[in-house]
């Protein structure tokens, strides 16, 4: 648990429906959804700290929590 949100703490912030963030969450593979649901919930992870990792360095890809600078 990078930031120890609940499923509505991540609907509050991103302004997407808790039920939308639990078929998500429910739904294996890569996520679905309409894209801008997917860019609302990516910028309230990143404005909370977490950093997006691309694959680009040959161990796929992933998250972490931001350097504090």
């Amino acid at each position: 648990m990078l930031i120890g949100w609940t499923q509505s703490d991540l609907a509050t912030a991103s302004a997407v429906a808790v039920g939308t963030i639990k078929r998500l969450e429910a739904k294996r593979g890569p996520l679905g959804g309409a894209a801008a649901t997917v860019w609302k919930i990516q910028f309230a992870l990143e404005s909370a700290g977490i950093e997006f990792i691309n694959s680009d360095d040959g161990r796929g890809p992933g998250v972490r929590l931001r350097n504090p600078s």
